[in-house]
């Protein structure tokens, strides 16, 4: 069998780290999230009447009369003091705006201008960075007499938009594209990404590992609330990316960023904090739950993180269900392990409750560490290489028959209406994740349990923990079943 620590091949790093970046920033509610979904087409943050739904800064790659841009979408400003949420909302806002090479100051043209508005524009004038003044919500008469007032704050001639309706966008972008710096020359690409076909097993092999398609390792870090996952990124970051606290359901939407370790390239999402559905009463978290899920379903592998000294939910068990129905790798992650007085003994209550809660994930890899402190956070990304390598992994039709014919040795089918059941051959019909095909007559009526047998014996003898495995089957239909005898 091939060695499954061999690193995957490297990446090609994406561009976007040469991108302008252009940062939307303004006081809570003047629709920042709206046009931001503008930019980008698409629906990438969350929306809602509600002032304070944005959070945590989030990006997103827009192309702007054919400029490409990074888009920053950030949290309202707010004067507070800096220990509360609302004042670490305003440091995250700020950090974003210091790497802004325009930003677009959005205001509420229906409001009029507002003290917290005159606030902010004398902070960002000292920014002493190019910035564009964005008058939101000009739509009808009432918001294009209002545009009017916004000459005082000093920012120069308004662009007024509607990014709910969309008014107003085109002329915004000549604007935003004028204000950019210009755009280098650009240079021949050093790698040309091509799609890699998944790779059969050649004859006389057992075992092939084909190569990832090029572009980063897709992660989710998924859990319920207050089990650590923001700090978690912001570990594997090196950085203040996500907004922390002891306050439970702190981020509110899903937040994506990459991380380069060891050559490789990672996408690492942070999602919310998902809770039992007959909880969730509200549309924002409604809202939050499917971004989370939606997230959980677009990655390779899913970090389950729990609170170690909490053990193991019901709640837990179910987001776990979630990733094995949706067919992704998951890792367990055991936060705050530093806190846990009884390591060995907790780590065994863990475990027994896994294998007897969720044995279709059986060999689940599991990772101890301190998100706060950072201990034994490293541990976590050669699991995570580690699990998405058997996630990718197939297995020859060879090694797959001469499995099956011992399986049958040691344990033949059972009998169904008193006729047995004859299982032919297997092939594996493609992997992401591993997913097998069993033919034989009549096998679509073998029992759940002989099912099991054979997926737990494909999982200890080609080794494959903590991934689904699918197992599928395909009966051959007598072509004179159905004819009466004469």
């Amino acid at each position: 069998m091939a060695d499954r620590r061999k690193p995957m091949r490297p990446v090609a790093p994406l561009p976007t780290a040469d991108l302008p970046v252009v940062v939307i920033a303004g006081r809570p509610n003047v629709g920042k999230s709206t046009l931001f979904n503008r930019l980008v087409g698409r629906r990438q943050a969350l929306v809602a009447d509600t002032p304070g739904v944005t959070r945590d800064r989030k990006e997103g790659l827009a192309v702007i009369r054919g400029r490409k841009v990074r888009l920053i979408d950030t949290a309202g400003l707010e004067e507070a003091a800096p220990e509360t949420l609302f004042g670490r909302m305003r440091t995250s806002s700020e950090e974003a705006v210091a790497q802004a090479a325009l930003i677009l100051f959005c205001i509420d043209a229906r409001a009029g201008v507002t003290p917290a508005d005159q606030h902010f524009a004398r902070w960002v004038r000292r920014q002493n960075l190019p910035v564009l003044l964005v008058a939101n919500k000009a739509e009808g008469r009432s918001g294009a007499a209002s545009v009017m007032e916004s000459y005082a704050l000093g920012l120069g001639e308004p662009v007024p938009v509607s990014a709910e309706h969309g008014e107003g966008l085109s002329d915004l972008m000549f604007e935003i594209v004028d204000h950019l710096p210009e755009e280098p020359p650009e240079e021949e690409p050093e790698f040309e990404p091509e799609i890699i076909p998944e790779v059969q097993p050649e004859e006389g092999e057992e075992y092939v590992l084909p190569e990832r398609p090029p572009g980063p390792v897709r992660i989710a870090i998924v859990g319920r609330p207050n089990a650590g996952k923001s700090t978690l990124m912001n570990c594997l970051l090196g950085e203040e990316r996500m907004i922390t606290g002891p306050e439970p359901g702190l981020t509110r939407d899903s937040i994506s960023a990459l991380l380069h370790d060891n050559g490789e390239e990672f996408e690492i999402v942070d999602t919310a904090g998902l809770r039992r559905k007959a909880r969730i009463d509200e549309s924002l978290e409604k809202m939050s739950t499917s971004a989370s899920i939606e997230a959980l379903k677009m990655a390779e592998v899913v970090v389950l993180v729990l609170d170690a000294t909490l053990g193991v939910h019901e709640q837990d068990l179910q987001i776990a269900r979630l990733i094995e129905r949706e067919g992704r790798a998951c890792v367990l992650a055991l936060n705050k392990w530093d806190a846990v007085e009884n390591r060995n003994e907790t780590r065994k209550a863990i475990l027994d409750r896994l294998s007897i809660s969720l044995t279709q994930m059986r060999g689940i890899p599991v990772v101890t560490f301190s998100a706060l402190t950072g201990a034994g956070v490293g541990r976590l990304l050669p699991v995570v290489r580690e699990t998405c390598t058997v996630w990718n992994a197939r297995i020859s039709t060879g090694a797959l028959n001469r499995w099956l014919e011992g399986m049958l040795e040691r344990h033949a089918p059972p009998l169904v209406d008193g006729r047995r059941l004859k299982l032919r051959y297997m092939t594996q019909a493609k992997s992401r994740p591993p997913t097998f095909i069993l033919f034989g007559t009549r096998a679509e009526l073998l029992p759940d349990d002989y099912k099991r047998y054979l997926v737990n014996g494909l999982r200890e003898t080609f080794d494959l923990p903590g991934v689904p495995v699918r197992l599928q089957l395909r009966g051959t239909k007598n072509p004179y079943a159905d004819q009466k005898r004469r």
